[in-house]
């Protein structure tokens, strides 16, 4: 099917992957805050009701992963009941949800995590909100779960650690592979995805754009990090060769 901006749904909007989304796609609906809150069913409902929307991109989340062991009962709220909210009202409704989720689903000692592979248990209570949170999207039959992680356009920090291995990039460089999974939602024969890029450790991906930074071990991050938390990422490669002619969305909110 053609899918316009405009039969979006955005949750997240004021968010890191959030605002590149609307960057992208110009005309997409994403409500402020006040008007969405994910951890209140009434908003979430009367948003679907008066936008109507094909596909709703749940990409509101709790990320502090350090400040989630302080802030358990903020993290729950948001991570699991607003998902829970989320997914009662796309059941409700028969819309199409792409859930963003985390490579901190999996247990994080041996990297290269396929999709299938099993999952926990978790390191964190940040990653134990978010595996939760796709235990409730499971119950949706129609859905897309997006295993993916991002940093912002640039490194915010004056240390990197090097004993901590990923696949995560630069959200410029993981929204637009994200807003390629959404144009073509109604084509992927799977129902979990991972996006992502090449394995490395978090020093290897700070210096790409902060060259002076520091080199530094998860000892000193004051929270539980994973050893080798890298995704398999042959599954979207595989999509991706098919789309990637395929124009991204213009002014004129055609995807």
């Amino acid at each position: 099917m053609t899918l316009k901006a405009n039969q979006i749904l955005l949750t997240g909007g004021s968010g890191r992957l959030g605002s590149e989304l609307i960057a992208i796609f110009p005309g997409i609906v994403a409500p402020s805050h006040s008007d969405l809150d994910v951890t209140i069913a009434d908003t979430i409902n009367a948003a679907v009701e008066k936008y109507r929307p094909k596909v709703l991109v749940h990409a509101a989340a709790y990320t502090n992963v350090r400040e989630a062991e302080n802030q358990q009962e903020q993290c729950w709220n948001v991570n699991v009941t607003g998902t829970q909210n989320i997914v009662e009202s796309a059941k409700e409704t028969g819309i199409f949800l792409v859930h963003i989720s985390t490579d901190y689903v999996f247990e994080g000692t041996r990297g290269n995590y396929k999709e299938d592979d099993p999952l926990g248990p978790t390191c964190n209570y940040y990653a134990s909100t978010k595996l939760e949170a796709e235990n409730c999207v499971r119950a949706l039959p129609d859905h897309l779960v997006v295993r993916t992680s991002f940093r912002p356009r640039e490194w915010p920090y004056e240390v990197a650690f090097t004993d901590v291995f990923t696949s995560q990039d630069y959200v410029d460089i993981i929204a637009p592979e994200i807003a390629l999974a959404i144009k073509h939602f109604d084509e992927i024969p799977y129902n979990t995805l991972h996006i992502a890029t090449e394995r490395k450790s978090v020093f290897e991906l700070a210096k790409r754009r902060k060259s002076d930074v520091q080199p530094g071990s998860k000892e000193n991050a004051q929270v539980t990090l994973p050893d080798d938390i890298s995704l398999d990422i042959s599954r979207w490669q595989e999509l991706t060769a098919k789309w990637k002619t395929s124009r991204m969305p213009g002014p004129d909110t055609s995807i």
